[in-house]
């Protein structure tokens, strides 16, 4: 059986034809063990000691969600597109055989309220879709809870909770920037529904990334076990901070194996912030790198892996106007450590906009320090989001100018440049003719294509019957096709 990620909510799907009852400092940054304040337990007094004072101070903060969504299902038969039946049955046979059925789902999850007044987080997944969403309290009181915001990205979610009237226990925030690997740490959530539950572990490893389809990625990993129903629980650090948002697991059985992972909390402060404040925007850098191998460190002359190796700039970007060159190799950002693009990625993500990141770079083997402006990725060019019409191969599709800021939203490289497709509507010729969502434009019938206005063009001046020969990129290489409508 192979390995599988898994987002660590709890559903179960219900037919809608009845309801169902329903003291060590984290900030220690220091290397030389000889400066830190740490040490192992010296006596068997300390040996028993319990971690329950830290759980009966952060457990009262931690929440259990429930929510409900309403899903229509369509019944098929074997014979519902067979134009034999249609020709006898019509629409009828359809809609006899083919009529929505509803079905409800209720999932179930885990939050942490971090603020008095009823703010929530959660994840993105735990909520996504739901009509209505209950929240439990650790005392057992039960709120209606609103959406505040959710951003799919990062699997982070915000919900305030209705007619709080007196202040509720919420968990502090504490630093992930400081968090060491081997750091004790507590997990607490509700898993598969049967109550909150508090485990234990270490911090594993850090700057985890690949783990789901999120495109800003550097978890946090711990052995603290964590099972189906703990999404948007807490991982909190022997202080009683919040230090992360746990988000997924990696099962080969569909519970723990000893590997979760948890969305940093200065990624959390991040989102959460401009989730409330409704103006959720990330400092992009402009330019693509790779992570440094072995292979590279030598032909770069370079002590050991580590760091980005930047490969290309685009004109005009924050990386330009800071500095940065093709071939330098970024190896941190504000003084903490980057090995891999996903984690320069992060580090400047969590950054706020209208200052300047200090990147570390090393160019032509000397260390050089280069200040580079934090700013949002540009509306330039125009994106023009268009749905193509007539009889061509690409009507039925929904196109638009790719520009960093749409190539930021759809987590793609923010140097690409062409007429991407958004999305092919149902039964349309761009369905028939193959196309997907992700296609760059790149060629009508020996015509380059740059622009939506381009595409226009050529497309009205087709006419029905003729042969279409297109050239499309998908996934970085160039697919012809030969067409006749």
């Amino acid at each position: 059986m192979q390995a599988r990620w898994i987002p660590t909510i709890f559903t179960i799907a219900v037919l809608a034809l009845g309801s169902v009852a329903g003291s060590l400092n984290p900030a220690h940054a220091q290397n030389n063990i000889q400066n830190d304040d740490r040490r192992l337990p010296t006596s068997q007094a300390e040996i028993k000691m319990s971690f329950s004072p830290l759980v009966k101070q952060t457990a009262p903060a931690v929440v259990n969600i429930y929510t409900k969504k309403v899903v229509e299902q369509r019944q098929r038969t074997p014979f519902f597109n067979d134009p034999f039946f249609k020709q006898f049955f019509g629409e009828r046979f359809g809609g006899a055989f083919g009529a929505p059925r509803q079905r409800v789902e209720r999932s179930l999850g885990s939050g942490v309220i971090v603020s008095g007044d009823g703010t929530i987080v959660t994840n993105h997944h735990v909520i996504d879709g739901a009509s209505e969403i209950r929240v439990v309290l650790h005392d057992n009181r039960e709120f209606d809870a609103d959406l505040v915001g959710s951003d799919e990205r990062t699997d982070l979610a915000v919900l305030k909770l209705r007619g709080v009237e007196t202040a509720l226990p919420a968990i502090s925030f504490g630093d992930s920037d400081a968090v060491e690997v081997g750091d004790l740490v507590l997990a607490i959530g509700n898993p598969f529904g049967v109550g909150q539950t508090v485990t234990s572990g270490i911090v594993s490893a850090l700057a985890r990334a690949g783990v789901t389809g999120q495109d800003y990625q550097s978890f946090i990993q711990t052995d603290a076990a964590i099972n189906p129903g703990n999404s948007g629980g807490a991982l909190i650090d022997i202080d009683g901070k919040l230090i992360g948002v746990n988000s997924a697991i990696f099962t080969k059985s569909g519970g723990s194996n000893g590997i979760g992972f948890a969305v940093p909390v200065n990624m959390v402060k991040v989102v959460m912030r401009g989730l409330i404040s409704g103006d959720l925007r990330r400092p992009w850098i402009g330019a693509t790198g790779q992570a440094v191998t072995a292979d590279l460190a030598s032909s770069l002359e370079l002590d050991r892996p580590h760091g980005v190796l930047i490969s290309a700039i685009r004109d005009g970007s924050p990386a330009q106007r800071g500095g940065l060159l093709a071939g330098d190799v970024v190896v941190a950002v504000n003084g903490l450590p980057v090995d891999n693009p996903n984690e320069l990625k992060f580090r400047i993500a969590t950054l706020e906009l209208d200052g300047s990141a200090k990147l570390t770079v090393l160019r032509r083997g000397k260390e050089t320090i280069l200040s580079m402006p934090l700013e949002v990725a540009p509306e330039e060019p125009a994106r023009d989001e268009s749905v193509i019409e007539g009889t061509n191969p690409f009507s039925g599709a929904k196109v638009a100018n790719m520009n960093p800021a749409l190539a930021d939203e759809l987590g793609v490289d923010t140097l690409s440049e062409g007429v991407v497709i958004l999305g092919v509507a149902r039964d349309s010729l761009a369905r028939r003719a193959r196309l997907q969502a992700g296609d760059y434009i790149v060629e009508i019938n020996g015509q380059k294509i740059d622009s939506v206005a381009r595409l226009k063009e050529v497309v009205k001046a087709g006419q029905r019957g003729r042969d279409w020969k297109i050239a499309v990129k998908r996934d970085g290489k160039v697919l012809t096709g030969e067409f006749t409508l």
